[in-house]
């Protein structure tokens, strides 16, 4: 287990940003089908604060954006932004690239946390998958399009190496210091990757 005050921390317009980028996300997708305001909204929230919040109800954690007043402003701030700008603005691999970043960088805060409030390493790997990914996935369940877990694109995988080399970096008693930007880095590296060159997972063949 590690202390609760050595988890990895972003500075917090980093932090916030990383949320803007996975809200901008949500909301661009809801200006791609034509919704509501109150829709495009919801679906920034959800995307922005979807992963960290299922992380911290599993781990039993206060809910990291009901206690934070920015987060919530920033979520609306971002679909605000994306109701008034034309969706060609955002056209382009920019999100995507920025969206790699958030994706290993709360990959690695989740599992630390998860470890730092007991959880056990492989469960705690799971978490760190959660918060980089669950928002995502409940943002194209909502909209009904074919969720990242269901296209073969390294998505998901990215955000299991990040975690999984945070996960055994700590557990070999590594510095964190040392550990956290590395798995961060990991997972980046694959999922840039898989955004330069089109690595994807093969399907089942049986």
């Amino acid at each position: 287990m590690i202390s609760a005050h050595a988890l990895p921390t972003l500075p917090p317009a980093a932090d916030l940003a990383g949320i803007a980028v996975f809200a901008l996300s949500g909301a661009l997708l809801a200006a791609q089908l034509r919704q509501t305001f109150v829709t495009m909204v919801f679906f920034a929230l959800v995307t922005g604060v979807g992963g960290g919040t299922v992380r911290d109800l599993l781990i039993g954690a206060p809910v990291f954006w009901v206690r934070d007043p920015w987060v919530a402003p920033v979520c609306l701030t971002t679909a605000l932004v994306a109701w008034f700008t034309p969706t060609r603005w955002w056209e382009g691999r920019f999100l995507e690239w920025a969206d790699a970043v958030g994706l290993a960088a709360y990959a690695v805060i989740g599992s630390a946390k998860a470890l730092a409030w007991g959880v056990e390493p492989v469960p705690a790997w799971m978490m760190g998958v959660i918060t980089g990914c669950v928002g995502g996935i409940i943002r194209d369940v909502l909209a009904g399009r074919p969720s990242i877990l269901m296209r073969p694109e390294l998505y998901v995988t990215a955000a299991a190496l990040s975690a999984a080399v945070c996960i055994g970096g700590t557990v070999a008693g590594l510095p964190g210091a040392l550990v956290w930007p590395l798995a961060a880095f990991a997972g980046f590296a694959l999922r840039g990757a898989a955004l330069a060159r089109g690595i994807a997972l093969p399907g089942y063949r049986g």
